[in-house]
């Protein structure tokens, strides 16, 4: 825990020409459909975003893979708009969770800035003592 991490969201609006939609070779009812981010997430937010997904409940039929600034899809077309309803949940779900990651970093840092100044207080105290001892 270092650096505070960037929430990513879905691009909005974006060309819909642009998207990548794709038959599956391996599933035959299944495709492949890239969703572009705001911004390529670090791996602090990609290992939160796929811990989300892989615990919602609607595993069963989709997948879910953070390329560069896209988001893969990997479903059937069934329900598309409920699946996209579920994509932005978990986004919001992992950007909730990067709040409390970067709350988190935030609280250290005061702990370690407290912690800090004690510290050279302290030595600054250590330093005086030595001087008084040598020339008072």
């Amino acid at each position: 825990m270092n650096e505070a991490v960037k929430k990513v969201t879905l691009l909005k609006p974006f060309d819909i020409n642009n998207i990548s939609i794709k038959r599956d070779r391996y599933f035959s009812n299944a495709y492949i459909i890239d969703l572009p981010l705001d911004s390529i997430p670090d791996h602090v937010w990609q290992s939160i975003f796929e811990q989300k997904w892989k615990s919602s409940r609607h595993l069963w039929d989709r997948k879910l893979f953070v390329i560069g600034d896209k988001l893969r899809l990997v479903t059937s077309p069934d329900d598309f708009e409920e699946k996209l309803e579920w994509i932005e949940q978990v986004i919001e779900a992992t950007n909730q969770a990067i709040d409390e990651y970067n709350a988190a970093i935030e609280k250290e840092k005061s702990v370690k800035s407290s912690k800090a100044i004690w510290e050279e207080k302290a030595q600054i105290e250590a330093l005086k003592e030595i001087l008084r001892r040598r020339f008072v």
